[in-house]
């Protein structure tokens, strides 16, 4: 289990406080899911201090500098624990650390002369870039386009490894029905489905349908936004919606990708512990995850 804390990719709540999703890691930790997965402690890659400065739209990704920086340092750490033969899972943070994870698995996949798939449970598309937007700004909200090769290279091209993860071999589930990039997101070859599609199909079935979208790849790794769950059930995030997925469908999702072992690594992501006083929604996914871990 390693904590990478960062808030980078996200805009700052208000003008004067900063987003808590960098609490999160210590907030699921004092759940006791260390203990409760029997996870090896792999440590906590400290983030650069979170500051937007003086930026404007037109200026493009905010801290791009310190997130493409986070981001090679994120990739170092998560390949000594796969060179050790161990599943990653990575604490965020925002959806900004998937950029750490693709790094790594494309170094991985170059080495081995293959490709890598991703499978992206998210709420959002976050598939923002300069080509469909007035402007960009906020990582978080761009990382299935950064990941996929859309958006300015210092980002998209780090180490000259564009596109982390292929469209072809990426699937994306639990986006709202009202998603603004969904008809993209097929015209660039990304497969998806909604929740209404996945629940129409089953968890399990479109876990798998996804697992086949992805294709000949030689391993995958599975993001994970809390924010695929309904406002009702998880409200702790920064962009809470309704119209999600319950925890009892998470878990079989995680569940049935997790049993591949072409599942390489897992990340969690944008869960804000400023929006959870007493714990309630900490525990909650701490049961959503161990259940799904080790059912």
């Amino acid at each position: 289990m390693l904590d990478a804390p960062s808030n980078l990719g996200l805009r700052p709540p208000t003008p004067t406080t900063v987003p808590g999703c960098a609490k999160a890691p210590g907030a699921l930790r004092d759940q006791g899911l260390v203990a409760r997965l029997g996870a090896r402690d792999a440590g906590c890659l400290t983030a650069p201090r979170f500051d937007t400065g003086d930026w404007q739209p037109g200026d493009g990704v905010s801290q791009a500098v310190e997130i493409a920086e986070y981001s090679r340092k994120l990739a170092d750490r998560i390949d000594g624990i796969l060179d050790e033969g161990e599943f990653p899972l990575v604490l965020g943070g925002d959806c900004s650390i998937l950029l750490g994870a693709g790094v790594a698995m494309r170094r991985r996949a170059k080495a081995r002369g293959g490709k890598c798939g991703l499978v992206f449970m998210d709420g959002h598309s976050d598939f923002r870039h300069p080509g469909n937007a007035p402007y960009v700004g906020a990582a978080a909200g761009e990382d299935l386009a950064l990941v996929t090769g859309r958006g300015q290279p210092d980002l998209t091209d780090i180490d000259g490894l564009r596109p982390y993860f292929p469209p072809a071999s990426t699937a994306v589930l639990g986006i709202r029905d009202g998603d603004a990039h969904r008809m993209e997101l097929t015209a660039t070859g990304i497969a998806h489905r909604t929740v209404p599609q996945l629940r129409s199909a089953g968890a399990i079935r479109s876990a798998e349908w996804a697992i086949d979208r992805l294709g000949d790849v030689g391993g995958f790794w599975l993001h994970v936004d809390v924010d695929i769950l309904d406002s009702s059930v998880m409200p702790a995030v920064d962009s809470p919606d309704s119209g999600g997925i319950a925890h009892g469908e998470l878990q079989q999702l995680i569940e049935v990708f997790t049993s591949y072992e072409e599942c390489l690594g897992m990340e969690l992501t944008v869960f804000d512990p400023d929006y959870d006083p007493d714990g309630e929604y900490a525990a909650a996914i701490v049961d959503t995850l161990v259940r799904g871990l080790t059912s």
